[in-house]
Formats: C-alpha cells, sequence, structure tokens
C-alpha cells in the first residue's frame, strides 16, 4: 500500500485509532496518504466528553501525532445512526470518496455490538461500489477493522463475527503511535481490564503478531481485493 490513498470510515473520534491507528501511522511513514472520516464528529451523546472545540483539537492531534491528513468530520447524531436515511448517510461517504479518490477503505465490522458501526459500515459499502458507477477511481480493496468494546463485545448468535484475514506488521514503534493517538482523545481510555486500556490494546497487537507470526499486528477482515499479478 506504499504510495497509495487510504481512507477509513468510522463514527466516532478515536474508532479510527482503534481500528487503525498503527496500520494507518505505518501507511503514512511509507509515503501513503491517509484520511480519517469520521460520521459523528461531535459525538454528542458521549459520557465526559470535552467540548466540541476540544473534541476537535483532539482529533486533531491524533491524526498528527499518526501521520494522517486532517480528519474529515461528519454531524450525524451519535448513538442515532438508524435514525438517519441509509441514502443519506451512502451519499456523504461517496462525497468524501469522490475529493479523496482512494485506492483502499477501511471502515467497521457490520456485526460490532455498537449499532452506529452496523449502519456506517453498511453505508460504506454500498458506498465503495462508487466506481461502478460513476466515474472515479476504481479501489483496489475494502476492508472491516475490529474495535476493542465494540467488535469483541458481539455476540456469536450467527456466525458472522469478525473473521481476520488480513493483517498489518505494525512492530513496537507503530504500536506506540497507537497509544500516543488514543491519549490524545480526552476521557476515552479506561483502566485494565476495559478493553480500551493500555494493557488490551498491546495484548490484542501481540495475540495478532501471534496469528500471523509478526512482530505485534492490526488485524483486518478482508471484504474485496483486488490482485493486480
Amino acid at each position: 500500500m506504499n504510495d497509495s490513498i487510504i481512507l477509513s470510515v468510522t463514527a466516532h473520534p478515536d474508532d479510527e485509532v482503534l481500528g487503525f491507528g498503527a496500520s494507518a501511522a505505518k501507511f503514512a511513514s511509507n509515503g501513503s496518504k491517509v484520511y480519517n472520516c469520521i460520521l459523528s464528529g461531535d459525538v454528542d451523546a458521549r459520557r465526559h466528553r470535552p467540548d466540541l472545540t476540544e473534541l476537535y483539537n483532539d482529533a486533531c492531534k491524533a491524526q498528527y501525532i499518526l501521520g494522517c491528513e486532517p480528519p474529515i468530520l461528519g454531524t450525524f447524531p451519535n448513538i442515532k445512526f438508524n435514525t438517519v436515511p441509509h441514502l443519506e448517510m451512502v451519499q456523504f461517504i461517496e462525497k468524501v470518496i469522490e475529493e479523496v479518490q482512494p485506492d483502499y477503505i477501511f471502515t467497521h465490522h457490520p456485526y460490532d455490538l455498537n449499532n452506529d458501526h452496523y449502519h456506517v459500515s453498511k453505508a460504506c459499502q454500498a458506498a465503495s461500489r462508487l466506481f461502478q458507477r460513476k466515474p472515479v477511481k476504481r479501489i483496489k480493496g475494502l476492508y472491516f477493522m475490529e474495535v476493542l468494546s465494540s467488535t469483541d463485545w458481539s455476540f456469536p448468535v450467527d456466525g458472522n463475527n469478525f473473521q481476520p484475514n488480513a493483517f498489518v506488521e505494525i512492530g513496537q514503534d507503530f504500536l506506540a503511535k497507537k497509544l500516543k493517538a488514543l491519549e490524545a482523545y480526552r476521557g476515552v481510555m479506561r483502566p485494565y481490564p476495559h478493553p480500551r486500556s493500555v494493557e488490551v490494546v498491546k495484548g490484542i497487537a501481540a495475540y495478532r503478531g501471534g496469528q500471523s507470526g509478526t512482530n505485534y499486528a492490526e488485524a483486518f477482515q478482508c471484504v474485496f481485493q483486488l490482485l493486480d499479478i
């Protein structure tokens, strides 16, 4: 993915770091442009949320730490994405795709416990087909990410849980950047054993590294990939 344009589409500020932060930092360091689109930029229903100016500054600081472009923020209502017409969300993401022209897209897994994540994933899946309907760059890959305290909390009711089949080796340096970016979001991290704790973030990176035979890793589920071989 070197020298590519990469877009993540997530629901809330910090989701992009939890699910994609270390990979984003690695891609950016290798010459890619990385954009993070966050659909509920003001996350108004979040407990202990700082004021909007502070939250915006936190989001910008997190992107800076990772080496990403400034955040692309929407105004969709937090924890109420089920009240938003599907087409409205799809068209918002399509507009971002037209502006950014990504090669690769990362988004939520549709069976996350958080319902906002479900609606973002469904809308992003629809929007990712834009290149088949309009003259925009064809995407090379679409991937689901795992977000601690959401993907891991989903119940195995129908066999559609997150199933990682793509891994990005992140090493200690990019893992450290991920943790630093998470710390930029005030009030997000929790004491262990909460999933959004330093210990668990490190632990899942070690576990995914062990799965893939790498030195720490972030895991993804590949939905679509264009093989140019």
